[in-house]
């Protein structure tokens, strides 16, 4: 009590910081605000994070935590002051932990192992005795030789009634805890420089668009130093239903008018140029596209003749070798058809992609009709011509979440760091053994001690092994 009064106000601050209950209580916040962080859209749209509060809490409460967690900064919080504040104190408090102990801990590794007396052998945790025939100068080799078959390298040294050997392994184990601390330090650098460095936003990309900038919020532009096209996307679904199953966009990066890199992404194959990162995120059709995107069709005639088509709404083709001309005259992204047989569209998105065609030959009507891109089966026509539908180009967009993280490798570094770390903190041990041979009249009285810091049960099992081998030796256990 009276060390404590003594404290001064250095000594007392110190304390505070060096408390493993404040580390607690700052990882608790970190963890519980990066929650939220995750499940509200960081800088998306108002519109969205409130659907998702009036999801979580009802309506009735969504407009004022969306109030609450606006001002406290949560739709923007990993730049937000108090966040980074949250991990520099994280920081700090590591630190000062880590220095406050490591002079004890360093003391443990450091300290050489030295020969003990009997009685302080026997109160080790791991004790074990046992009598061999012969005198110590006979069974010390057994005795070494079996020591060594456990993986100690040990000392040894003379004494009156006998010998003593010791030995120690894994001491440098109990740094494992400060490799972790260490590279958690590491990971928040990383993670500071890229929130300070770096950016995360977006790009809608409709295709064949070309742009030079990605945006963060809804005004501000990023400029990229280079620019980038889409060339392609599409959407693969499961089977005959709307789920998508895969979305992918065909992307050219140009810099200085030279097209430097061509590159297909899917949502887990981004693509990276000069250090940002475009990862696939998104899809939609483009505002008022309608009609003024290009057919993509192939037309064939009944005896194999093909012809590639490009054609904008309106437009009319020929079926190759025959007179039968066509004219698309509607279309809709997500066709369906009821049970009176008739057509309407059920989605905004390029879910069933289809063409209404007017077919004539001659001057005179001969067909209308829809072809549907996921319905192969309706391209065909009578007489055994076909017409394949194989895309609607320049409709749709590709949403792209444009990221740029400098302190990515920092971070990776961290990660291996913290691997070894946690490694060795959980898996290795600091171990000491003692064993003292002491003569007692003809025989030999086998003293083994051991400590362990951690596993101590497997350690025991080791002691055991060293027992059961003596017993077997010609000169064992009487």
């Amino acid at each position: 009590m009276e060390q404590e009064k003594n404290k001064t106000i250095v000594d007392r601050i110190w304390d505070f910081l060096a408390s493993v209950k404040l580390a607690i209580i700052i990882f608790a916040l970190i963890s519980l605000t990066s929650i939220v962080g995750t499940v509200l859209e960081q800088k998306g749209d108002p519109a969205q994070n409130m659907e998702i509060l009036a999801k979580l809490f009802g309506q009735s409460l969504a407009p004022s935590l969306y109030s609450i967690f606006f001002t406290l900064g949560f739709m923007d919080m990993y730049h937000a002051w108090w966040f980074i504040g949250l991990l520099i104190m994280f920081s700090i408090n590591i630190s000062i932990c880590s220095l406050d102990r490591l002079p004890g801990i360093w003391k443990l590794v450091r300290e050489p192992i030295a020969p003990v007396s009997e009685e302080k052998l026997k109160k080790f945790q791991i004790n074990r005795e046992i009598v061999l025939k012969g005198n110590p100068e006979k069974v010390r080799d057994t005795v070494s030789a079996a020591i060594k078959n456990i993986r100690f390298r040990f000392m040894e040294t003379r004494e009156e009634n006998g010998y003593q050997f010791y030995s120690q392994k894994g001491n440098y184990s109990r740094l494992g805890v400060y490799i972790t601390h260490f590279s958690i330090l590491i990971i928040l650098i990383g993670a500071i420089i890229g929130l300070r460095f770096g950016f995360s936003g977006f790009l809608n990309l409709p295709e064949g668009a070309v742009s030079g900038v990605a945006f963060s919020g809804k005004d501000r532009e990023i400029p990229l130093d280079f620019e980038i096209r889409c060339d392609n996307f599409e959407v693969t679904f499961y089977g005959k239903s709307d789920m998508p199953k895969e979305y992918k966009s065909w992307l050219t990066v140009i810099k200085d008018g030279k097209e430097v890199l061509k590159k297909s992404i899917t949502v887990n194959d981004p693509l990276t140029f000069g250090g940002i990162t475009f990862y696939q995120s998104s899809y939609g059709l483009v505002p008022n596209s309608g009609g003024k995107g290009i057919f993509i069709l192939n037309a064939v005639s009944s005896d194999g003749k093909a012809s590639a088509l490009n054609l904008r709404f309106g437009e009319t083709f020929q079926i190759p070798g025959t007179d039968i001309t066509g004219r698309i005259i509607d279309f809709s992204p997500a066709l369906r058809i009821d049970e009176h047989g008739h057509t309407f569209t059920y989605a905004n998105q390029m879910n069933n992609p289809s063409v209404l065609i007017d077919f004539t030959e001659g001057g005179k009507n001969k067909l209308t009709g829809w072809i549907l891109k996921r319905y192969p089966e309706t391209w065909h026509l009578p007489g055994g011509h076909r017409v394949e539908f194989l895309d609607y180009w320049g409709v749709e967009f590709t949403g792209l979440q444009v990221r740029k993280d400098p302190g990515v490798w920092v971070v990776y570094f961290g990660c291996i760091a913290m691997s070894v770390g946690l490694f060795v903190a959980f898996f290795m041990s600091h171990r000491k053994i003692w064993v003292k041979l002491v003569e007692d009249k003809n025989t030999t009285r086998v003293l083994i001690g051991a400590t362990s810091n951690k596993n101590r049960a497997a350690f025991e099992r080791k002691i055991d092994t060293v027992i059961a081998s003596l017993n077997k030796k010609p000169e064992g256990g009487k």
